[in-house]
């Protein structure tokens, strides 16, 4: 996988150099959301204000890197438009126009809203090597990416919903995310 990584990081740099910029900004986004990454506003609380906090499956998946029941989660088909975040921080993930139905019971993506917040670690878990994903911030456990995902990216990342909250495109703004209502005009 990390062979497969590098050799894309080659490609993608290729391409810039290349004068292709229109296709990088159309599968990766705009690189005015990307640059506004900020992580100010965005906090980790401690384990025990967390344990409070989070439902006992929120913080089993957030924090001791467990996975959810497929199907049987609170995200894996919702289709109203709005964005994904950190349950844990508020961490702004994923968006609703990046969402596609995998058939695998979790909610999956091709892209993250912002790469900036999005750590990607080998996972050597259960006999496999897989890529796990994790917020930067918050260091919360989300889910897997693997390289079987649809057009533009080929990407499928692959999330449990205990590791989200799901912010409406109508209450973008009044929960402090308004910068993201971008996502949503149409083209």
């Amino acid at each position: 996988m990390q062979r497969i990584l590098a050799a894309l990081m080659w490609v993608l740099a290729g391409a810039v150099l290349s004068g292709i910029d229109p296709f990088i900004q159309q599968v990766w986004g705009s690189p005015a959301i990307q640059a506004a990454a900020d992580f100010s506003g965005y906090t980790k609380l401690s384990p025990a204000e967390l344990k409070k906090r989070l439902s006992p499956m929120q913080y089993s998946v957030t924090q001791e890197d467990d996975t959810e029941a497929p199907f049987e989660n609170e995200f894996w088909d919702n289709k109203r438009e709005g964005i994904y975040v950190d349950v844990v921080s508020g961490e702004p993930l994923f968006s609703s126009t990046d969402k596609f139905d995998s058939g695998t019971g979790w909610p999956s993506f091709t892209r993250p809203i912002d790469a900036t917040f999005i750590v990607e670690k080998v996972d050597h878990s259960y006999g496999m090597v897989r890529t796990e994903v994790r917020s930067r911030l918050a260091d919360s456990h989300l889910g897997h990416l693997f390289p079987d995902g649809p057009p533009p990216t080929g990407l499928r990342y692959c999330i449990n919903s205990a590791a989200l909250r799901f912010i409406s495109k109508e209450s973008l703004e009044q929960e402090g995310y308004g910068k993201y209502l971008g996502l949503f005009e149409k083209k």
